[in-house]
């Protein structure tokens, strides 16, 4: 995607054009020809998900290389328009993903993205029926996420917070709020990047945080972290902020608005230098957080309302973890495990 924000799908408005299929699981982006109505449809499509449905960059990007890929199967199949499309054709291009060698959940995830697709085809009079209406997805495994031990959790932020006292400069105080507000809040890396200064409500010690799907809640942090913003909003942000910084929480090095891309490398740095560490990303310090929440003895509706998960299934996951926990520690030191 362009970073103007015109995506691929902009570039659908004339026959014969070239869509960039973007596989959200990571294949490279294959170039592939869609005839004229389906190209159409695609740019419909897409501004239906920007303007109604406000969905975020990496949403948009994961609904359109999906239904990309379902057009071009389709395609082949001798499919010109929308509504030629059936069941029959939904199925065999799952399989084709099957025999791709794609994961289950990435199966799963398409097969929801193709329903989604054709439900909006029917509600705006493209489609007379609702060909993914019967289609089912294959049941995706869950697997447990790695999380860090809570005492790896307080080496990383010793660590971080050793190294910046070493070196000094608005760049290490910046690293040690990001990964002090990570770890105490479990918020996603796109919604730490989004924070404004005013989002801190350091009278509570809570953050405003805009999650998926625009939804707004508050979360709270403790004192390690709240003194880990005070050092960087009073010593680390002002030597980075510049005329046009705007209110941004968090500053690069250039003075704007840090990118997820910066904060994904600078959790991965640091997990690294903690010995025996896995290796994880800011998704991984969010499944640290809810991980020791529900260790720590809160309840799941509350970790749920923390995270900003829709459903409590996917929360859930987390109690898995503890249990796995609890089985290994059982068989290790229990004489008749």
């Amino acid at each position: 995607m362009a970073p103007d924000a015109r995506s691929a799908a902009l570039r659908l408005s004339r026959a014969g054009a070239t869509y960039t299929r973007r596989v959200a699981d990571g294949a490279d982006a294959t170039p592939a020809e869609l005839p004229r109505g389906f190209a159409e449809v695609v740019c419909a499509y897409e501004r239906h998900l920007r303007s109604e449905r406000d969905l975020t960059e990496h949403s948009v990007r994961a609904y359109l290389g999906d239904i990309g890929s379902l057009l071009e199967h389709a395609s082949r199949l001798g499919m010109s328009d929308p509504a030629q499309l059936d069941l029959r054709t939904l199925r065999s291009w799952l399989a084709k993903q099957q025999t791709l060698g794609r994961s289950r959940t990435t199966i799963a995830r398409r097969a929801t993205a193709a329903r989604v697709f054709t439900a909006w085809l029917v509600r705006t009079g493209r489609a007379d029926t609702d060909a993914g209406a019967s289609l089912r997805s294959p049941k995706a495994h869950r697997i447990l996420p790695p999380v860090l031990r809570a005492d790896e959790a307080a080496t990383l932020l010793a660590a971080t917070s050793a190294a910046a006292a070493e070196t000094g400069g608005p760049l290490g105080c910046r690293d040690v709020a990001i990964l002090e507000l990570l770890y105490a809040t479990g918020i996603r890396v796109g919604e730490l990047v989004g924070l404004d200064v005013d989002d801190l409500d350091r009278q509570r010690n809570v953050v405003r945080v805009l999650g998926k799907g625009r939804k707004e809640r508050t979360v709270p942090f403790g004192a390690p972290a709240a003194a880990a913003l005070d050092a960087w909003l009073r010593e680390g942000r002002p030597e980075l902020a510049k005329e046009g910084t705007g209110d941004a929480l968090f500053l690069g090095a250039r003075g704007r608005r840090i990118d997820q891309r910066a904060v994904r490398t600078l959790v991965h740095k640091s997990i690294a230098a903690v010995p025996g560490a896995p290796d994880l990303g800011p998704h991984g310090l969010r499944h640290t957080a809810a991980t020791h929440l529900l260790e720590g003895g809160a309840d799941l509706r509350s970790v749920q309302e923390l995270l900003g998960h829709a459903s409590l299934a996917t929360t859930q996951l987390y109690t898995h973890v503890s249990t796995d926990r609890l089985r290994r520690a059982y068989q290790q030191a229990h004489p008749r495990a």
